[in-house]
This record gives structure tokens, sequence and C-alpha cells, in this order.
């Protein structure tokens, strides 16, 4: 019997410009094994339907997820590091702030915005992993301030959501300075008698822990995030013991008492806006008694 097809030579006779590559991005592979497509996953709140894991995301997916319409007004959007120190180890940290800012889009590891979240306005500052792990250096710590000054301003409450390595070693001091700081601008917003929550995402550690994502009016976090300031791994070597099971992710610090709640991310947006109502005494919306 003889085939369907005949090879007229042997290897393949595809020109390299001809070929075809699947595109990048199509399908995500959660830690546990689980794939499901970039789409769906978007349309899920970048959680994987099988697993429930939480994939990592920036500024722009959370705006998206919390700001009706997606629509806000970005504050203090071009301030940039700048390198006083001329710290230089493998790398120049002044081309490590224009890599950064290239592969990445942002300008730093934080941005901050103001809008509508269920019809009433709210300031968010968002922080960025994908820049320099979303390490808190000047700028970071500024544009945080700033955003309480607004907050005062314009009496509207507060929403930080830490994702960070830490402090950024490459602006030394000047980069511990910034837990100070910012502590400072968020007890000026209590005495203003203005709200504010502090939402730790995949991982909150190191300076930002030590300071403004553990200050919060309420604290909450996003499944399985790790929450701490070392990490597992130092706090396993300082010790020299076993660490217990889960430590120091969002169901083990809860249960430890410095979370309020955990909170999926489909249910981000509804959860913040019925405890905003609550503590401002306003009446509770449909909406939030719907989807609670």
């Amino acid at each position: 019997m003889s085939s369907w097809f005949k090879r007229k030579e042997k290897g393949i006779q595809t020109a390299t410009e001809q070929k075809k590559d699947t595109p990048k991005g199509l399908w995500y592979k959660s830690p546990t094994g689980k794939i499901v497509e970039s789409e769906e996953l978007a349309k899920n709140f970048y959680v994987s339907p099988e697993d429930d894991y939480h994939v990592r995301i920036g500024s722009k997916e959370y705006f998206k997820i919390l700001f009706d319409d997606n629509t806000f007004k970005e504050l203090d959007a071009n301030i940039t590091s700048k390198d006083p120190l001329k710290f230089e180890d493998t790398k120049k940290y002044s081309d490590r702030l224009k890599a950064a800012e290239k592969k990445t889009g942002l300008k730093d590891a934080v941005r901050v915005a103001v809008g509508k979240s269920m019809g009433k306005e709210l300031v968010i500052a968002c922080m960025d992993f994908a820049f320099i792990g979303g390490s808190m250096g000047s700028v970071v710590g500024e544009k945080i301030a700033r955003a309480i000054d607004y907050a005062i301003k314009k009496k509207l409450p507060f929403l930080m959501i830490s994702k960070s390595g830490g402090a950024r070693m490459m602006e030394a001091a000047l980069s511990l300075m910034q837990l100070a700081k910012t502590s400072a601008k968020l007890a000026q917003l209590a005495e203003a008698g203005l709200p504010y929550i502090s939402l730790c995402t995949d991982p909150t550690t190191g300076g930002t822990t030590a300071s403004y994502a553990m200050l919060g009016d309420i604290n909450i976090a996003e499944p399985g995030a790790l929450i701490g300031f070392a990490g597992p791994r130092v706090v396993k070597e300082a010790t020299g013991k076993d660490l217990p099971p889960d430590f120091q992710t969002a169901e083990f610090v809860l249960e430890h008492g410095f979370l309020d709640f955990i909170v999926h991310r489909r249910d981000l947006k509804t959860k913040i806006n019925l405890y905003l109502d609550l503590i401002q005494n306003q009446p509770i919306r449909k909406e939030e008694v719907q989807e609670a």
C-alpha cells in the first residue's frame, strides 16, 4: 500500500521566513501545573480557575479591576528615581533604572491614581513587582506620601496595594527613610479621620511590611500571598529550625492575628467598598449585599 504523500527531498523544506511560531502568552501554567488560556485568565481576574491560584499582576490590572470602567486620573506619573550615591554592584544603578523602565514601561515601582470605585472616589497606590522587584526607594515613598496628601486635601479614602521585595538597597539609607516618611503621612491621614485600607499581595516583604503594609485601619490580603519581613529561607537559616507548614502565607498570617481577612480577587472591589461604606456610615448598596 503506497502512502498518500511522497517526500521529494529529505529535510525541512519550509523557508525560515515562512515559519510561524505559536505566539507567546496564549497560555498560562500555574505553579500546580494547571494550564489556562490567557484570555480566560484575564476574564477570571487573573486567577487560575482550576486551582484558584492568584497570578501576580501589576497596577494596570488592579486599576482595571477596581476603578469603574477603568477610568482614573494618574497622579505624579512622571517622577523618576535618581542615583545620588552613584551605586554600582554588578551593574550601575542608573543602568538598572533605565533597563527596568524600558522593560516595563513604568517610571518606578508604584503608580498612584484617583477615580471612582462603585461610584465613589478612591485614591489607590499600587506597587509593581516587575520594576526592580517592587523595591521601595525614594520615589516610591514620595509618591505614596503625595497620594496621602491628595487624599487628605480631597477628603478621600486611601487604598495601598503592596507587592514588594522590600527596601531598595541601591539607595541605602535614603530607602530606609521612606518607612518613617510614609508612616508619618498615614498618621496624618488617621488624624484627618479618613480610612486607610492596606492590601497585601504576593509578595509583601521587607521594609514595606515594616511600614505602610501593616498600618491599615484594616489589613487584608489575597489568598496564598507571601507576607513577612525576612523570607522563609532567611528565617530558617537564622533560627536553625524547620518552619511550620505554609509559613508566612496569608492564611498563616491571618491565623496569627496580623490580618483582618483574606479576600478573593473577584470580590476585591465589592469588599473594599462595603468596608468603606460601613466605616463612613454610608447606606449599604444593593450590589454590595448581593455580591458579599
